[in-house]
């Protein structure tokens, strides 16, 4: 009998959308591997069925800073979170995400651990203690580039912004910059461009396409152009350049970056609980 643990179970379920008894039969047929268990989801078409009933994400906000640096800029995202949305909107609360992203540029930090040796460390503990609620430091974020483009978002008027977006590019890049921003904001992409993609998430997605596609029945003459058409959506979906513009859906980001004459370098988005 397949190992595993209720846990394994709502991690599955969380991060694929399936429902409990799909992702139970997905564990059991993986013999209790995760990783497999949701190529099995993925390949038996599953995904997204089941809308992740009683998932409920942290509140907070994101903080940005953008500062020039030696002839470029380099921007710093940093999210921290509370347990309830009350707090979130609290002015302290707010003031606090300022001092955290204000930290993290002063010491150069990466990862939340590392402000506990600085100044906010204190103030962090502090706040917990005042507002009566966990408080802490989920993640910290930094692009640079030529210039450096921020774009934050509110997802509720009466709260602070819950999504934060940085967008490095060249100075003519910076001519849409923002617009890209907003659409980083809204689509969530993953890689910058298709030669940021690993590998072996190139090799895995060909072949749960090839798979897929058996499953459904495909002719074997028809798999390679399938294939070839799945993965392109892959590359459509999660890389920036290649999904379509918010703006103008007829041309790609890459399209709309290209005409400006411009080159974007990377990008990082945040959004709170995600």
């Amino acid at each position: 009998m397949a190992k595993y643990t209720a846990a394994d179970i709502k991690e599955i379920r969380e991060s694929t959308g399936a429902g409990m008894l799909d992702v139970k039969k997905a564990l059991d047929e993986a013999d209790g591997d995760k990783a497999k268990a949701v190529e099995l989801i993925r390949v038996k078409g599953l995904k997204g069925i089941s809308k992740r009933e009683g998932r409920t994400a942290s509140e907070g906000l994101i903080a940005v800073d953008v500062r020039d640096t030696d002839g470029s800029q380099t921007g710093t995202l940093v999210e921290i979170n509370s347990e309830t949305d009350f707090v979130a909107k609290n002015d302290k609360f707010v003031a606090l995400g300022d001092e955290a992203v204000a930290a993290a540029v002063e010491s150069g930090a990466t990862e939340p651990a590392q402000l506990a040796d600085t100044s906010f460390g204190e103030a962090l503990t502090n706040a917990g203690a005042t507002m009566g609620e966990k408080i802490e430091v989920r993640r910290i974020g930094r692009v640079s580039g030529e210039v450096v483009t921020s774009y934050m978002h509110r997802t509720n008027k009466d709260l602070p912004p819950q999504v934060g977006v940085l967008v490095a590019s060249d100075k003519a890049g910076a001519e849409v910059a923002r617009d890209v921003a907003m659409h980083i904001a809204a689509f969530s992409p993953t890689y910058l461009s298709r030669e940021e993609v690993p590998e072996q998430v190139v090799a895995d997605e060909r072949r749960i396409a090839e798979e897929t596609a058996v499953n459904e029945g495909k002719p074997e003459k028809a798999l390679p152009k399938i294939v070839e058409g799945r993965l392109n959506g892959f590359f459509k979906e999660n890389v920036l350049l290649d999904q379509a513009f918010a703006k103008d859906t007829k041309k790609s980001v890459g399209q709309v970056v290209q005409e400006a004459g411009g080159t974007l370098t990377g990008f990082v988005r945040f959004r709170v609980g995600s």
